[in-house]
């Protein structure tokens, strides 16, 4: 039986309750909130659409919703390849503050017989350069990795989602995790990453070509997400000279931009206001002391997290 606590509607609260936990699984699945929010509502709407008995039946609605809100993201990854093929300019992930899904990563069923090392240890959040890696991942791998080591969801339960068994899961969360350690995407001691983002935004804002240059990595590559809305680099910025003059230039052609700090999956990044508004957000990915990737998220669609009603 469902819960018994219900709103005014008669809606379960334990099913209205799962909807923030739900839109985080979303986002971490498919890389944006409007996404995560679309497989949210079409979760719900399969809930509705059943009758009063089969809901009562339901043992457990939370995990009816997280197995049902699995499979609606492991259709839309299907068709989800094919869209970032049409996309105007380099796709990234949207960028969303540390604290938007905190408190939600913790969803388990019941115990299950997973050994600790079989997980890569995550947090609440969930950095760009790891979703970035995840779009490398087949879909069955994505699924795998995010509702086992993020949301600590038994192999077996998942195996019913994505029609595998649950060795064949287990090789698939074994798969992805190697990608993330190969792509240094696994997650690191933020205070290095700090220091240098604050040096970085310094650099920029004062239009030190020098100090920014140092601070590069000669791999360095920018990209800029403007999604054909606005306009973006087309292709990736490579090189410590390219990358440095493309920020600096950026700053010239709007010196009216301020950056301002904020905590996000990466560490310190910047949204970059403009008359107090945002128009972009800024992150980057540091290793050794150095940048190796400047992310520019300057999609309106994708700035939904940063605007006042958040």
């Amino acid at each position: 039986m469902v819960d018994s606590v219900r709103d005014d509607r008669g809606v379960p609260a334990a099913v209205l309750d799962e909807r923030r936990r739900l839109l985080a699984i979303g986002y971490r699945m498919l890389g944006t909130l409007a996404d995560g929010e679309d497989a949210v509502q079409e979760t719900y709407v399969r809930w509705y659409r059943m009758t009063d008995a089969e809901r009562e039946a339901i043992q457990n609605p939370q995990g009816w919703l997280t197995r049902v809100m699995s499979r609606v993201c492991l259709d839309a990854l299907g068709s989800a390849r094919a869209r970032r093929e049409r996309y105007v300019g380099p796709w990234l992930p949207e960028p969303v503050p540390a604290d938007l899904f905190a408190g939600t990563a913790t969803i388990s069923s019941g115990p299950g017989p997973e050994d600790p090392l079989d997980r890569i240890t995550l947090d609440d959040e969930v950095s760009t350069a790891l979703l970035i890696v995840m779009e490398s991942m087949t879909p069955a791998e994505r699924v795998a990795f995010v509702l086992h080591d993020v949301f600590a969801v038994p192999f077996d339960e998942i195996a019913a989602i994505v029609g595998r068994s649950p060795a064949a899961v287990r090789q698939l969360a074994t798969s992805a995790r190697r990608r993330v350690r190969e792509h240094g995407a696994h997650p690191r001691s933020t205070r290095e990453h700090d220091d240098v983002a604050l040096a970085f935004a310094a650099a920029c804002a004062g239009g030190d070509l020098a100090g920014l240059m140092e601070l590069l990595d000669p791999s360095v590559t920018l990209r800029s997400d403007g999604g054909g809305v606005v306009s973006a680099a087309r292709r990736p910025v490579l090189g410590v000279s390219n990358v440095a003059r493309f920020l600096l230039g950026l700053f010239r052609k709007s010196p009216s931009f301020m950056l301002e700090q904020h905590r996000t999956g990466d560490g310190i990044a910047f949204t970059a206001l403009d008359g107090g508004e945002v128009r972009a957000v800024v992150n980057i990915n540091v290793h050794g002391g150095r940048v190796t990737d400047v992310w520019l998220q300057v999609n309106p669609q994708k700035l939904s997290a940063w605007l006042p009603s958040h």
